[in-house]
């Protein structure tokens, strides 16, 4: 029986941490060395020793800070994506500028969270990015949000949006709460190839190429008032 379990359990998932501090890095690695489904292989303390880890170590998750002694966090994402996409990042940081989080979203980040983040949370956050889903801090959310109500500049994204069909929309909604393509079939009723399909189709209208990009996007327009009717699914 035993051998059965063992058998059908899933992969732990493989995470490797960046930070400059050692502390930090002390703390993450006291929580994860008992969490379950999540192995540590290995940590950095450098954007240099980050990229060489994971090029060894060839981990499922990288948990990467903004802020290192010899570059930034965005260029390691940017120069990771490039180099191994399958390896998803997930920043941990305490930098919270709608800027800085545009910027690592572009870059190719699958979750943006803010250190201020529980044991749990963070748990629960590698586990959803390495199954596939994107997160984004809600305090971050919610500053990202009132950075964009002043912004003129999202003005095209309106235009985006509101072309967007029904389905779309739908799709879409499901998409910014965290569900994979998979899990939005399944309660729209839809094969899993259609839901990619309206993904291709939206993105292509919002001019983004990732999710966490339509996601964010979705929310800062809910949140401003850009579309007045109810969003279908949301």
């Amino acid at each position: 029986m035993s051998d059965a379990k063992t058998k059908s359990a899933p992969p732990a998932v493989r995470l490797a941490l960046a930070d400059d501090s050692e502390l930090v890095r002390l703390g993450l690695r006291t929580l994860l060395e008992d969490a379950p489904g999540i192995r540590l292989v290995g940590e950095a303390g450098t954007a240099a020793a980050a990229l060489a880890l994971c090029a060894r170590a060839r981990p499922d998750v990288l948990l990467l800070d903004i802020r290192l002694p010899d570059g930034d966090g965005v260029a390691v994402c940017r120069e990771l994506r490039q180099r191994q996409p399958e390896t998803r990042v997930i920043f941990l940081t305490s930098a919270s500028d709608g800027q800085i989080v545009d910027a690592a979203i572009r870059a190719g980040a699958h979750g943006y969270l803010l250190k201020e983040v529980d044991g749990r949370g963070l748990l629960d956050a590698i586990r959803a990015v390495a199954a596939g889903r994107s997160i984004l801090d809600p305090q971050v959310t919610a500053r990202v949000l009132a950075r964009a109500r002043g912004e003129p500049a999202s003005a095209p994204a309106v235009t985006g949006l509101a072309a967007l069909s029904g389905q779309e929309r739908r799709v879409l909604a499901l998409v910014s709460q965290g569900r994979t393509n998979k899990e939005a079939a399944a309660e729209l009723g839809l094969s899993e190839k259609t839901v990619k399909n309206y993904l291709s189709s939206a993105f292509g209208k919002l001019h983004v190429s990732r999710r966490a990009e339509a996601a964010a996007l979705f929310a800062r327009s809910r949140e401003a008032g850009a579309t007045r009717r109810p969003w279908p699914g949301a």
